[in-house]
Formats: C-alpha cells, structure tokens, sequence
C-alpha cells in the first residue's frame, strides 16, 4: 500500500514540476470582479494571458468599487483590470502609501466623461448646446415626480462621479432648477437611457466611455469649460468650498495591482504594462459583447482569436506561443482545423436551443416603442393622485405628532406601555440618526403598496375561494410570484414606467400578491361550514353569506395575509432604492457602495425599528375577537 501511494505522488509530481517551473507565478492571483462590460473585458483578456500563456494559477473575486480598492490595498486580491485613474480616494490613499500601483495604459488617449443628451434633442432644439444653455430648457427635462422642477440623472450613489456631478448642480446654479435623481445602480441608469432612446424622449443624464450603450445610441456631449485640476480636485470633495466650474477630464485607464504583486511578478507587471487598445477596439468589443449577448470571459476569447497580431506584441515569444496553442491557433495565427472541430464540439450541446432571452427582451423592447406613452400616463395618474400626495401629507405633519400617532396605536394594539413607549423611542431615534425624511419616503411609498395590494389581492381571495377552477389557474401565476427572485421584477418595471417611485410600487405589489391572496383564500374555506348553513336557513343571499358570516371569521387569516404583505412590501421598497426609489434603503444602498460601515448600520437599525413596529401592531390587529380581548385583559392584570 506505501509503494502505490509513493508511486502516486512520484507520478504526480512528475506531472506538475514543469508546469510549475515555466509558471511565471509562485501563488494564486486574485482578480477583482469588475461590474461595468469595459471591466469585465480588460480584465477577462489579462485573466487569459496570466492564465493560459503564463501557466498562473487565476480567482475572480466579486465585490463593489470600494471594497475591490480596499482589498487591493490590503493584497487581499492582486488585480484590478480596469481603473480609472484620479477617480477613486481609496486607490489614490492607497498609492500613496506604496500599497498599489497603476500600471499601463489600457486605452489609447483615455476615456472621457460629461453630461449628455440624445442627439435628436440638439437637433430639435438648435440654441442648446451648452450646460449654460440649460436653463432656457427646464420644460424639455421635466421631472415626472417633481412636475415644478427638472431632473438631471446623476450616477449612482457612492460612485466618485455622483459626488462632482453634485458639486456641478450647485456650482452652476442649475440645483435650484433641476433635481439631481440617483438611479441606484449602473444597470438602472442604462435602462433610463435605453427607454428614452425607445420612445424618443429627452433626457440630461451624465455618461462615460468606453460603454457598449456609447456605441449603440448617438450619445451627444454640453458644452463645458476648459478643464481646470484645482477646482475639479475641489469638485471631488463632498464639501469643497470652491464655487467653480470645470470641464471633464480625460481619464487615462490603468492595470491597479498590489505592490507585493509586482515585486513578485516582475515578468507579469512588464506584460501589463504593454496592455492598450484602441477605442475602437474596446468600443467595437464592448458593443459586440452587448448584441451578442456574450460574457465578457466569452468576448475575451473571441477577441484575442480574431487579433493575435495585438496581444503577441505583449507577450513574450514563449508566453504568446502557450496561449496561441490555449485559443488553438497556428503559428500564422489563423485557427486550426483541429482546434476550431475541438471548440466547436466543445461548445455543441445534446440539448435543443429554447432560450426565451432573446424574444423576451425584443417583446419588451417593442411594447417601450409601442406602448410607453401609456405606462408613462400611468406613471403619472400613480404619482399625482397617490403617491405625491401621501407624501406630502407626511411631510406637512409634524413629526412630533406621527411619533405620538405611532405610540398611541402601538398601545391600542399591544394593549403595553413599553411597547408604546418603544415605538415612539425608535421612531425619535430614526429622526436622531438624521434619517427621518427617507423615513417618510419609504412610509410613503409602503401605504401606498400595501393599499394597492389590498385592494387587488382581497378581492382576487375572495373569487378564488368560491371557484374550483380559478384556484387551479390562479395558484400556479401566485407560485411563480413569490418564488421568483425579486430583483427579476425591477426590470421590466424600470423600463415601461423610468426610474423612481412608480417603478418600485408595482414591483412591490408584484411581490406582496401573493401571501395575501392565498390567506384570503384559506381564511374563507375554512369557515364553519355549520355556520355557512345556518345563514342559508335563515335567508342570507351570497353577498350577505359573505359580508356577515364569511369575512367576520376569516379576518384573522385575512390580517395575517396584510401582515405579510406589508412586510414583504418593506422588503421590496428597500431592494427598489436600486432602481432609483427614495428611501432608507437607498442609505443602505449607498453605504455598501461606499463602505460607509456607520451609515449602512443607522440605515439599517431604523429599518428593522420600522419592521418590528409595523408586524406586531398588524399582528394585534390581526387577532381574533376573543383572542384580542384575553390580550387586553392580560395587558390590564397587575404585576405579580
């Protein structure tokens, strides 16, 4: 048994010494999972070469802009494929301190930034041409929840840009104007762009290349001064005093890699410093990679197939030689036979070709073409005669009297004085954090869903407890609601209503159906049936059955199923600040995109105050007569 396992770790280590001898590398090398499609590419084709042609060891690891940086700095991972130099206070403190460096070029001339609009807008409105010109054309850039101002969309919050395009708003003048909307996500702001392109509606919005979206639509730059380092270094500043106005600067993109990385792959940091594309070649590739619905690993390896003639000048002779023979290319460069019959097998699958991707997302796309003036009509009747107005009610009543509203209900339901005191506690604690105005955007937004899905899912219950037929059909679409994930639903939502608060109502009410109508549902066919009879001897028609023998015993499943609709309402308004709703969950959002450890916990710490106020007054509510009554009298019996 020793001489087999002795001969098995012989055999092995015959096997893996020349790879580790020709290995560039000693130990693994972690790359930061980058988000935007420039990202994913740069960094799967430097991934390709490290791995194929050096014979390293490679690990992607995801994460978001300020904890890739963080764990650059701290050699958790080695490489960042794409940075954009001067952007980032994490990656520059960090370079500072010897910690990381940037190396290469990746883009010949750099990458650009500013505020944009279609350039069907330029050409319809001749006088605009610069971000002075801005405020002759408020109308043109109405805000759907705001009809008073304008809105500028901005980046999201936590990126560098939301900072100085803030800054911008202000330094112009242009804040008492126009709103300075944060879409939440990268994705969110694409999709806001795409829409309007569909329907050929204006839109000031700030945007950057290389992007795939760049290429697709005729993207058109303001005008902005000259640009000026001291007051765009004041820009960055979240309080910068400096009342300047700058133009964009041009961003070189770099390779950000640890310094223990370079020290120890000297060969490695030399190949990276040879790294460039055209833009040309990264837009053509970030562009191809979008229509063709490829990965960015995918786009990787289609590109260095098509261009060898680019990256053997980056290699050495040995390196380009190993990942010639990875992509199964001949010394000419061409693609052999072998290699291109073994990739195509490779890629050849037992199974038919029945993705819905495609049709999906073109369906979509025609009902924006065909059918977004409509949802945007519904978007506007939502937020003037629902939306809006709840808000501000909330906001002309003093906060002192919700808190004191909120205690008073809380006793009335729990029949408990701590608990009273305890809610008013934590909402005067939400209003300390300096959280109270996202309190009352998120409340707003909550009342509104949770009125919303009562009056659907109640009635629906009710149907569907009285038809054999309309439970069979109905309890399939409630399976696929609430299994679905509930990211899925801010898609569609985000492209047939924009961004904001309306968006985030309906895939509320999408996510919080379900558990409602299914405990509306139970709570009636559960119902003594001795009862039900006992009101047909008597006289009782189906509506009176229903109204005063039917409803009065299921209220106790029915408040259930409102209990667990506004909670999942909760959850989903928080999920929705990534598709631009305001709220407490857009400072969550934020924090993690900052690593912004005290924000994220008030945010935080006021959303669970909120939930645990909200699930046990609805859960007193939501009790039975006789229970509610056993509840009050134990709250009334003395102490010991």
């Amino acid at each position: 048994m020793r001489q087999w396992i002795a001969l098995s770790l012989l055999w092995m280590s015959a096997i893996l010494l020349p790879v580790s001898a020709s290995a560039a590398c000693e130990s693994l090398i972690k790359f930061g999972a980058l988000t935007w499609e420039s990202g994913q590419f740069t960094s799967s084709v430097l991934r390709h070469i490290v791995e194929d042609g050096y014979g390293c060891t490679v690990e992607e690891v995801p994460g978001a802009g300020p904890a890739l940086d963080t764990a650059l700095s701290q050699n958790d991972i080695q490489v960042i494929g794409e940075q954009w130099v001067g952007r980032s206070p994490i990656m520059e403190k960090a370079i500072e301190q010897n910690k990381v460096a940037i190396i290469g070029d990746t883009l010949k001339g750099g990458a650009t930034q500013g505020w944009y609009v279609p350039r069907y807008v330029l050409e319809e409105n001749p006088g605009l041409r610069s971000y002075q010109d801005l405020p002759k054309y408020t109308e043109l850039f109405k805000d759907p929840e705001d009809p008073g101002r304008s809105r500028f969309m901005n980046c999201p919050s936590g990126w560098t840009c939301e900072i100085f395009n803030t800054r911008l708003l202000k330094t112009t003048g242009l804040d008492s104007l126009f709103n300075n909307a944060h879409p939440g996500t990268g994705a969110a702001l694409d999709a806001e762009i795409a829409s309007a392109f569909e329907q050929h509606k204006p839109l000031l919005f700030y945007y950057w290349q290389p992007t795939g979206l760049m290429a697709k639509y005729d993207l058109a730059p303001l005008e902005f001064p000259a640009y000026e380092d001291a007051c765009w270094q004041n820009l960055l500043l979240a309080d910068g005093k400096m009342d300047c106005v700058s133009g964009f600067p041009v961003s070189p993109l770099g390779i950000a890699v640890s310094t223990p990385f370079v020290e120890s792959n000297p060969e490695l940091a030399a190949v990276f410093e040879k790294v460039q594309f055209t833009s040309d070649e990264l837009n053509g590739a970030i562009l191809e990679m979008s229509e063709s619905k490829r990965t960015g690993d995918e786009q990787a390896m289609v590109f260095l197939r098509d261009n060898p003639e680019v990256w053997q000048a980056w290699l050495s002779d040995e390196a380009a030689t190993n990942l010639a023979t990875k992509l199964g290319l001949s010394s000419t460069g061409a693609v052999s036979t072998t290699a291109s019959s073994i990739n195509a097998s490779a890629l050849a699958s037992s199974f038919p070709s029945w993705s819905l991707e495609t049709p999906l997302n073109n369906a979509l796309a025609n009902v924006v073409q065909n059918y977004g003036d409509v949802f945007r009509t519904i978007s506007t009747m939502a937020l003037t005669y629902l939306l809006l107005p709840i808000e501000r009610l909330l906001t002309v009543v003093p906060p002192w009297l919700i808190i004191a509203f909120v205690t008073v209900l809380g006793w009335f339901g729990v029949r408990k004085v701590w608990f009273a005191l305890a809610c008013g506690a934590g909402l005067f604690l939400i209003g300390a954090f300096g959280l109270w105005g996202a309190l009352i955007d998120t409340l707003a937004l909550l009342i509104v869903s949770v009125l919303v899905t009562v009056v659907i899912g109640i009635p629906i219950g009710i149907a569907m407890s009285g038809s054999k037929l309309l439970r069979k059909t109905v309890t399939p679409v409630l399976d696929i609601m609430q299994t679905m994930p509930s990211f899925v639903y801010l898609i569609p939502v985000l492209m047939l209503f924009g961004i904001g608060k309306v968006p985030a109502l309906f895939a509320t009410v999408i996510y919080a159906l379900p558990p409602l109508i299914r405990l509306t549902t139970l709570g009636i066919t559960q119902v003594n049936h001795e009862m039900v009879e006992a009101g047909r001897s008597f006289g009782s028609t189906h509506l009176q059955l229903l109204l005063w023998i039917k409803l009065p015993q299921a209220l106790p499943s029915i408040m259930a199923g409102i209990n667990q609709a506004v909670m999942m309402s909760l959850a989903m308004v928080v999920l929705a600040s990534m598709i631009g709703a305001p709220g407490l969950g857009e400072d969550v959002l934020q924090s993690i995109q900052t690593l912004n450890i005290g924000q994220g916990l008030q945010a935080g710490t006021a959303i669970v105050i909120v939930a645990i106020i909200i699930d046990r007054i609805t859960q007193a509510f939501g009790q039975g007569k006789r229970t509610r009554q056993k509840t009050i009298e134990a709250g009334r019996r003395p102490i010991g």
